[in-house]
């Protein structure tokens, strides 16, 4: 079946690029994303034609590309990523899998490789793909050793065993399309029920969907209608279900489920007088009392606390003035609550609860961290840790030492508005968003004390990738800006 693939490979491009030797004006094709120096297509048929000689990179992800010629990028003397994320009709397995049949098509018709001799390929789960392939294809490839482990060195890689090693790992894979843009997903249970609030500005509503336990996917529940809807968040208190819902215009509002009605209801206006421009919301509580923090961007606005006191939510304490802050994170510190804001003009800021004072006051600041778009708390083997992503950069994963937090791993980031931490069984992953590219996995590698680059996604425009655990099953809900949002699920897949 493998041979299969070289064959399609040699044939894949047939309706593809016509490469022009004359410079003329490029539009892009319907379906793709396209800037100065790359094309992103998703969920086409075809790849586009007369793609520009100057571009660079190239991504394509479909189900129903059939053929490729062997000349099909010898016209692009620049392109130097083609993105590996591919699906080349039914021809892929449990075993091969998409991206490594699109790296077979990167090293033989992109870079034009058919030698491998001089790589050093440790054989294990790793590699299993390719000594599998090796050992299945008739293509003319050379011969190919393993360097590792030490029982295997030396062997020819498709000449190792298949009883060698079980290899189980783990994967992402599409489970649900929803045809909503989307700034944030919150998901939250209620009566034994899921649920997950979505903010849509485009449609001026916050559309609350539910999980429906039989088909195990999100369908629509309510939808909230509002005035350039940005935010929502939902909290619970005394078994009553609320929604927040924030607004660009005419200010904020807070809804209560209705159970007669069987939908949500108007409960208070939000007194905004301080709040130019809301940017997030954070929900906690601290001890028996709830509050929630609406994080202002503007100039003019202060980022504002509100505190419940059993007739609605009220101003409680106002922070970080005239700051343009991007995000706050509520979490532990050493047995003290804390937030943390991130701003566009300045370092995060930490934040202590004080419980004499009833009010947070300045802790600390992290330097040398400016402009970062989004910060999220997480712990591993109870070590506390901050995720931070900065927009053009280098995103960072910082670690508390007990005094500061210092940084721990930088990771390149191109379009990043989030650095999703998230926990399936007992994995730690992150997700880096891309507003450019497709976003990338990580995956934390115990023996290394780091997060090691996993897998890739492609969501158009992403702004949260937000964990639901059901059952036994764990899924993954990407918000889009854009387009489409997705649900993935995580899944186990065995290589042996």
């Amino acid at each position: 079946m493998l041979a299969h693939i070289v064959i399609l490979i040699e044939t894949l491009l047939l309706h593809t690029l016509d490469v022009f030797q004359a410079k003329r004006i490029f539009k892009c094709p319907s379906g793709c994303t396209c800037t100065s120096d790359s094309i992103i297509c998703v969920g086409s048929s075809f790849i586009p034609r007369a793609v520009p000689s100057d571009i660079n990179s190239l991504l394509l992800s479909s189900n129903s590309l059939s053929n490729i010629k062997e000349d099909a990028f010898s016209g692009l003397p620049h392109l130097e990523y083609l993105h590996k994320q591919c699906y080349v009709n039914n021809y892929t397995t449990t075993v091969i899998k998409q991206a490594q049949v699109c790296l077979l098509i990167e090293l033989f018709f992109v870079h034009n490789i058919r030698d491998l001799r001089g790589n050093l390929f440790q054989c294990d789960c790793e590699s299993k793909w390719l000594m599998l392939w090796l050992k299945r294809s008739n293509a003319t490839v050379s011969d190919v050793y393993c360097a590792g482990p030490a029982d295997l060195k030396g062997l020819l890689m498709k000449d190792v065993p298949d009883k060698h090693a079980k290899c189980i790992s783990t994967d992402f894979v599409s489970h649900q399309i929803i045809n909503t843009q989307s700034m944030s997903a919150d998901i939250f249970f209620y009566k034994e029920d899921i649920y997950a609030a979505l903010p849509v500005p485009d449609s001026d509503s916050c559309i609350i969907m539910e999980w429906d336990h039989i088909e195990t996917k999100f369908r629509p529940f309510d939808n909230i209608t509002g005035q350039s809807v940005i935010g929502c968040r939902s909290v619970l208190i005394n078994e009553q279900s609320f929604v927040i819902v924030t607004q660009l215009f005419n200010g904020s509002r807070i809804y209560k489920f209705n159970q007669e009605q069987n939908k949500f209801t108007k409960f208070q206006a939000v007194e905004m007088l301080n709040v130019s421009k809301p940017n997030d919301i954070e929900v906690f509580r601290i001890g028996d009392e709830q509050f929630f923090l609406i994080v202002d961007s503007s100039k003019a606005g202060v980022s504002t606390l509100f505190r419940w006191n059993d007739t609605g939510f009220f101003p409680h304490q106002f922070l970080h003035e005239w700051f343009r802050d991007t995000d706050a994170e509520f979490f532990d510190l050493d047995g003290k609550a804390a937030l943390i804001l991130t701003s566009r003009s300045q370092p995060p800021i930490i934040y202590q609860w004080n419980k004499g004072n009833q009010m947070f006051v300045l802790y600390d600041e992290i330097p040398n961290m400016d402009d970062m778009v989004s910060v999220k708390a997480f712990r591993i083997n109870n070590i506390l840790y901050l995720a931070m992503a900065y927009y053009i950069g280098d995103s960072k994963v910082l670690k508390w030492t007990g005094k500061n937090f210092v940084e721990v791993q930088g990771m390149p980031s191109r379009g990043a508005m989030v650095l999703q931490p998230f926990m399936f069984k007992d994995q730690h992953y992150l997700v880096l968003s891309s507003d450019y590219s497709f976003s990338q996995i990580y995956r934390w590698d115990k023996e290394k004390q780091l997060f090691i680059k996993f897998r890739e996604v492609y969501v158009q425009w992403p702004r949260s990738f937000t964990p639901l655990s059901t059952g036994q099953r764990d899924f993954l809900f990407a918000t889009s800006f854009k387009g489409k949002s997705k649900v993935f699920e995580h899944v186990s897949v065995d290589y042996s």
